[in-house]
């Protein structure tokens, strides 16, 4: 029986704003040799084309080559992509072990769905898996303004027992990149699974 660290990550990939959060939490899980099974929506190539202007492939050897070239990361680690439309796939059951679920980033459509208990693909059945067995759901919102459906919807989830770590950076790490920026909200999103790796200066109090 593996021990839990052994055990893979499921990151899941909506159509919001801010598939840099995606691409440097996968560039880290796999530089420290992580097991990722990965499920991006339909809506998320769509957001590629948007923000990027790159296709991301369908066919999931493809699309792998395609996330570790953009992570930069093609060697390490485990990557296995999953079509959004394949609900009978391992991470669809309980039975399959996991670290967890990440949602980086979470719409607002998916936060929706997840709080009514409604699932329409694979990434939306996965992280309902989470909820029912009392496994580890971390969802990463990335929208502004919260409306008090948003607010209602992931209070919802935080009492289901997700995670909510808001894709908010802090400023006492003295970040001079974006890359800086998007890195604080990996780290405290992967800090949910007492994951520590991402090289991140931690506050440490007045010295």
């Amino acid at each position: 029986m593996k021990s839990i660290s052994q055990l893979p990550i499921v990151i899941g990939v909506t159509g919001a704003s801010g598939l840099i959060y995606a691409v440097r939490s996968i560039k880290y899980l796999l530089a420290a040799n992580y097991t990722i099974d990965l499920v991006a929506s339909k809506a998320s190539y769509s957001v590629w084309q948007a923000e990027q202007n790159i296709k991301m492939p369908a066919e999931t050897t493809k699309q792998e080559i395609f996330w570790r070239e953009q992570a930069g990361e093609e060697n390490n680690g485990k990557l296995r992509c999953h079509p959004w439309q394949d609900i009978g796939a391992n991470i669809a059951s309980g039975s399959y072990r996991t670290q967890g679920m990440i949602i980086i980033p979470c719409s607002m459509g998916t936060a929706s769905k997840l709080a009514a208990g409604f699932s329409s693909d694979l990434l939306e059945r996965a992280a309902d898996v989470q909820l029912k067995e009392g496994g580890k759901l971390v969802i990463v919102p990335r929208e502004t303004p919260l409306s008090l459906i948003h607010l209602r919807n992931l209070t919802t989830l935080a009492e289901a027992g997700a995670r909510i770590v808001p894709a908010i950076p802090a400023w006492y790490h003295n970040p001079q990149t974006i890359e800086d920026l998007v890195d604080f909200v990996v780290a405290r999103a992967l800090d949910q699974f007492d994951l520590d790796c991402v090289p991140l200066k931690r506050w440490v109090g007045h010295e």
